[in-house]
């Protein structure tokens, strides 16, 4: 009986953490009917230039701020803060792959003051966007 409600203290604390921690996230399907019906959505990019000159999503903002580790990599997200905060529509990042940089990047806009509900993460990232015929080269 006590492992039992050991595992279920341990099982509702992980869930706490999760809920702490989480972020929202788009998939690129959602994403992909948003530009079709060009809903208002705004897409913050944060590949790196050669990157971002390759291929990434029309009407995305080029930021050129990834990792997102340093003073000078959050001034390149700022510099979009008056136009995030000018809105009310949905902030997408965009990152390589959808990870750590986009986590960082969601954080700072949060810090600043972008509301938590109106920020999403692209699922898997401009790499795993599946939809070629859709991206601004």
């Amino acid at each position: 009986m006590k492992k039992l409600i050991q595992l279920f203290i341990f099982i509702a604390l992980g869930l706490l953490a999760t809920q702490a921690w989480s972020y929202q996230y788009i998939s690129a399907e959602d994403a992909r009917g948003n530009l079709e019906q060009q809903s208002s959505m705004l897409l913050v990019d944060i590949q790196i230039e050669p990157e971002f000159n390759q291929h990434h999503l029309p009407g995305a903002l080029p930021t050129y701020a990834y990792p997102v580790k340093s003073d000078s990599d959050r001034s390149k997200l700022a510099a979009l803060l008056p136009q995030l905060q000018d809105s009310t529509a949905p902030v997408v990042v965009v990152c390589p792959r959808g990870g750590g940089g986009a986590k960082r990047a969601y954080d700072y806009l949060e810090e600043q003051g972008i509301a938590p509900e109106r920020l999403f993460i692209l699922e898997k990232g401009q790499q795993g966007w599946p939809y070629p015929e859709l991206l601004a080269q």
